[in-house]
């Protein structure tokens, strides 16, 4: 089964990416669930849901019902199969959806009733569920730990040209293997493999291709469209993109 987080800076087309693979993927047979563990939490247009869930963090009493103890405690593996079912919304091509939210956090981090249940509800996905997983995250990939990650295929970081986007996939590289996360790989967004390729090899970083500037996807977002529906040379760089990520993936298991 597909399971695969797709992380990089702001603005650099990921949940552009996160989105129209998930419906690339449903659109072959793959029984989809995409979830948007952004802060800015614009997946669901990416995907073509006009009324998405709400985030599973504004449900605070069914938190701390499930996840909250007596004397600020908190149960570390509350339940959370229904979540999908029950706490998700349903797009076109059938492919499920959640919204995970953001946790308040103190001077020193959270581990609250809220972060253990996000923690055990992606550790459920990851490794109980079925369906195959894209996961659109933020550059600091914080829902993530060792707990949720050893059933994770592969990391995909977008990147675009320049020093601060090359910066940010070197520090999530670093990140992502002190949390156990075995293969990454980038996606070149708005220029070509010529001009980063050198780079992100230099940082171990395999390049699985690259999704050109596309006034179909400026379009999309400004008529709240998903991408995938409006077409263009962007979505079959994505479709090329997913045929080498399968691929890899497919390598990782002989």
């Amino acid at each position: 089964m597909v399971k695969i987080a797709i992380t990089g800076k702001g603005g650099v087309g990921k949940t552009t990416l996160s989105g129209t693979l998930a419906r690339s993927l449903a659109h072959d047979g793959y029984d989809v669930l995409a979830i948007d563990a952004d802060s800015d939490m614009n997946l669901a247009s990416a995907i073509g849901i006009t009324d998405p869930p709400r985030p599973l963090t504004d449900y605070k009493d069914m938190i701390d019902e499930r996840a909250g103890q007596e004397g600020g405690m908190f149960k570390y593996n509350p339940k959370v199969d229904d979540v999908v079912d029950n706490y998700g919304a349903v797009g076109p091509d059938n492919v499920k959806m959640l919204v995970m939210g953001t946790v308040e956090k103190g001077g020193s981090g959270c581990m609250c009733p809220a972060s253990a249940f996000l923690r055990a509800l992606l550790r459920h996905v990851v490794l109980k569920d079925d369906s195959a997983l894209i996961m659109d995250m933020e550059a600091g990939i914080e829902h993530l730990g060792r707990g949720t990650t050893r059933g994770i295929d592969l990391m995909i970081v977008v990147v675009e040209p320049g020093r601060r986007s090359l910066e940010t996939a070197a520090r999530i590289k670093e990140l992502s293997e002190g949390i156990g996360i075995k293969h990454l790989a980038a996606v070149i967004s708005k220029g070509t493999s010529a001009d980063m390729r050198p780079y992100l090899e230099e940082l171990g970083i395999r390049v699985l291709g690259e999704i050109p500037y596309s006034q179909e996807f400026v379009r999309a977002d400004l008529e709240g469209i998903a991408p995938i529906d409006l077409g263009g040379n962007g979505i079959q760089a994505i479709e090329d993109i997913k045929e080498n990520m399968l691929a890899m993936i497919d390598g990782f298991e002989e």
